[in-house]
C-alpha cells in the first residue's frame, strides 16, 4: 500500500504525577510535538524552532522508536525528511520523551501499515519509557491512570479536569534519572499505603471537580515531591505566591522542574502575571488539558 508523500503527527505533551500519582497519573496539555513527513531519499529531520537541536538519526528518539518497531517486524521504514516543530521543553517534566516516544511508535505504525492497536502501542510505549504516566497521556489524551506490570500495562482514560495549570518552567534541566536519585529506596508499608491513598483522593477529588481537595492531595504525596524540591530552588516561594493568589494547589510536574498549580480558568491570568513578575527568567504560562492525544492528519491533494 502506497503511502502519502506528506502526512503530519501531532502529539500532545503532558504532566505527569500530578503530586502522589506517582509513575502512575498522566494527564495531556496544550503544548504540542508536531511533525511534517515529506518523502525523500535518505532520513532526515529538521528541528525548525530549535536550530541548534541536531541529535544523530541514531540518537533521535523519535527514529530510534521508529527503527526498532520496524525491525521487530523485519520491515524497512521508507525514508522521509521531517520537519519537527516542538514546543514542548527538554528535561523540563513536560513529557519531551514521552511525546518523541508516542511520534516515533505513530510513525511506524503508519508507515508500515501494521494497524496496532492503541492498548498495543501503549504497551509498547511503555517498555520504552520505563513508566506508564506521560505516554499514555500524549497518546490517549485527557486524565489517565494507569498500572504497569512486568507483563502489561492497564488504564483508565479519564476526561480532562476542567482547571487551568498556571505553569512555572525554569530555565534549566533536570533530568529524570538525576530527579531518581533523589528518591528512598524504599517506603515502609506503613507509608506506602498512606501515599497510595493520597493518590486515591486525589482522582477521586479530580472526577468530582472538587478543586481544593485536589489541591491538598497534590500537596500532601509521599512519594517523591518531599525528596525533590531541595532540587527547585524556586519551590517554595511558587507555593506561597500560589497560596496566597487562589490556586489551589502546587506540584512538580513529572520529576521537575516545572512547577503547576491548579487553578480556576478566572484566575489563572492574574496569578500567572504574578508570577512572571517574580521570576523574570522563568517562562510562566498557563497550559489547559487536552482531551486529543496523538493525530495523524493527510493532507488534501491540491
Amino acid at each position: 500500500m502506497s503511502k502519502p508523500s506528506t502526512f503530519q503527527i501531532k502529539v500532545p505533551g503532558s504532566t505527569a504525577n500530578l503530586g502522589p500519582g506517582f509513575d502512575s497519573i498522566g494527564m495531556a496539555v496544550n503544548r504540542y510535538l508536531l511533525l511534517e513527513a515529506d518523502k525523500s531519499e535518505n532520513w532526515s529531520f529538521h528541528y525548525l524552532d530549535q536550530p541548534k537541536f541536531r541529535p544523530a538519526l541514531e540518537s533521535n528518539l523519535i527514529y530510534v522508536t521508529a527503527k526498532k518497531i520496524a525491525d521487530e517486524y523485519g520491515r524497512t521504514l521508507p525514508a522521509y525528511s521531517v520537519n519537527v516543530r516542538n514546543e514542548i521543553p527538554l528535561s523540563r517534566g513536560l513529557g519531551s520523551s514521552g511525546s518523541a516516544i508516542i511520534a516515533g511508535i505513530e510513525l511506524a505504525d503508519f508507515l508500515l501499515d501494521l494497524k496496532l492497536s492503541i492498548d498495543e502501542k501503549l504497551w509498547i510505549a511503555c517498555r520504552a519509557e520505563g513508566h506508564p504516566d506521560n505516554v499514555s497521556a500524549s497518546l490517549y489524551g485527557g486524565l489517565v491512570i494507569s498500572s504497569q506490570s512486568q507483563t502489561k500495562v492497564t488504564s483508565m482514560c479519564l476526561p480532562a479536569p476542567d482547571y487551568d495549570f498556571v505553569t512555572v518552567i525554569p530555565n534549566f534541566e533536570l533530568k529524570t534519572s538525576d530527579a531518581r536519585k533523589a528518591l528512598p529506596r524504599s517506603l515502609s508499608f506503613k507509608q506506602a499505603v498512606e501515599a497510595s491513598s493520597v493518590g486515591n483522593v486525589l482522582v477521586a477529588a479530580l472526577l468530582s471537580g472538587d478543586g481544593k481537595k485536589a489541591g491538598q492531595m497534590m500537596e500532601s504525596d509521599k512519594f517523591h515531591q518531599p525528596y525533590r524540591a531541595n532540587l527547585i530552588p524556586c519551590m517554595d516561594k511558587i507555593v506561597r505566591l500560589a497560596h496566597a493568589n487562589g490556586a489551589y494547589g502546587t506540584f512538580l510536574s513529572g520529576a521537575g522542574p516545572t512547577v503547576m498549580s491548579l487553578t480556576e480558568r478566572s484566575m489563572s491570568s492574574t496569578l500567572c502575571n504574578l508570577l512572571r513578575d517574580a521570576f523574570a527568567d522563568y517562562e510562566c504560562t498557563v497550559l489547559r488539558p487536552v482531551n486529543d492525544g496523538v493525530r495523524i492528519t493527510i493532507p488534501a491533494e491540491k
